[in-house]
């Protein structure tokens, strides 16, 4: 996150959030892909939600 204006924060919280939800409708099956496995469907939401976390996480130690 090089953009330190306000509108460059908003939309960097945002981007999180709508991963969050995005990982979590995949892995609670919510949202599906067609022709692809739920399994793989859940695991590619845990690998959305993990990535959301460790940008966070790397965000706050990049400052």
């Amino acid at each position: 996150m090089q953009d330190n204006s306000l509108v460059g924060i908003l939309t960097w919280i945002v981007g999180i959030l709508v991963s969050l939800a995005v990982g979590s409708g995949m892995i609670d099956g919510t949202l599906s892909i067609p022709m692809i496995h739920s399994t793989i469907t859940a695991v590619a939401g845990w690998v959305v939600v993990a990535g959301a976390i460790i940008s966070v996480i790397v965000s706050i130690f990049s400052k």
